[in-house]
């Protein structure tokens, strides 16, 4: 396919969100710069809010912010780094569906000389000026921590898990081995299993339906995103489950609240996505004018339980 047809096939058929340019950037004046996020999805709250939070940094930044939506592709999130090239961006922001397949994209843009920030997911070793968010598999373990202080409290220890993941998502994989490991070895605590929700909530929630009919005797779930927390959800109430299953998962949502004040939902972590999306255009502004960030670039998390969400509520209408 030629580089031409490459680029009308791309941006007619998924063209920039609602935050950004539709299709092609607009030329920009010579005292703009202009930014790219290519993301995962529109569909999880936790991208809309990273969204969110990197567009009021640009505004307050003076900076034009242009967001591509890859709906879980892979090979989209390529195709956009190659169209942003040709655009000549002046900063790539990337939360990479595949951290290994989209770092000849990155290394195309170093050698273009547009600077490369990675957000949440963890890209290899390469020219990338930053990588923001947090460590994953701390958190998966201090969950697991978490999960098994509140069995114990509760459940006098005993327990038998099953896991709602995404197995395409390399950053979920990083949480679930956290989690597991901290499990490995503890008396009275069973792992039911994994199943696969692909990172999309209709997924996960037969995902879920499937670990639960399959494990009658299922007592909690831990669920790594929040498609699979969402599905994980949907499949305790569908089955009538909120008295026997404890759910332990990744972002809130208003329905991961209701769970909470419900009782069936344990804890969930909760990351800060509008923080990371205006730490990646601040990093972008200082290295785009010459200067220099830190390389990692962390922003901490919370567990949130039916202790300390009230000041959540606001957020999650």
């Amino acid at each position: 396919m030629t580089w031409n047809l490459k680029r009308r096939t791309l941006v007619a058929a998924l063209g920039f969100t609602a935050l950004a340019s539709v299709g092609a950037l607009s030329p920009a004046s010579a005292a703009e710069k202009t930014f790219a996020l290519v993301q995962i999805n529109q569909q999880a709250l936790f991208f809309n809010q990273m969204n969110e939070g990197a567009q009021k940094a640009a505004d307050a930044a003076g900076v034009k912010l242009v967001i591509f939506n890859a709906n879980n592709d892979p090979a989209a999130q390529n195709s956009a780094i190659e169209t942003y090239i040709q655009q000549k961006v002046d900063g790539l922001a990337v939360v990479a569906i595949d951290v290994n397949g989209i770092m000849p994209a990155v290394n195309q843009a170093a050698e273009a000389g547009i600077p490369v920030v990675a957000i949440d997911a963890i890209l290899p070793e390469g020219p990338q000026k930053a990588q923001i968010g947090v460590d994953n598999e701390k958190a998966g373990a201090d969950m697991g921590k978490f999960f098994l202080d509140h069995i114990k409290a509760n459940a006098d220890g005993k327990a038998k898990v099953g896991i709602v993941g995404a197995l395409n998502s390399f950053i979920q994989n990083i949480r679930q081995k956290g989690f597991e490991k901290t499990l490995e070895g503890v008396e009275g605590v069973s792992v039911a299993g994994v199943v696969d929700g692909q990172n999309v909530q209709d997924t996960a929630l037969a995902a879920a339906e499937n670990l639960i009919t399959g494990n009658p005797d299922l007592t909690a779930i831990y669920a790594t995103g929040e498609p699979a927390l969402m599905g994980a959800i949907a499949a305790v109430e569908s089955q009538g489950k909120q008295d026997s299953i404890k759910i332990f998962g990744w972002d809130l949502t208003a329905q991961a609240i209701a769970g909470i004040d419900a009782g069936y939902v344990a804890a969930v972590i909760q990351q800060d996505p509008a923080a990371m999306g205006a730490a990646a255009v601040d990093a972008l502004k200082k290295v785009s004018e010459g200067g220099t960030v830190e390389k990692n670039i962390a922003v901490p998390v919370t567990i949130v339980t039916k202790d300390n969400v009230e000041p959540y509520r606001t957020v999650f209408k």
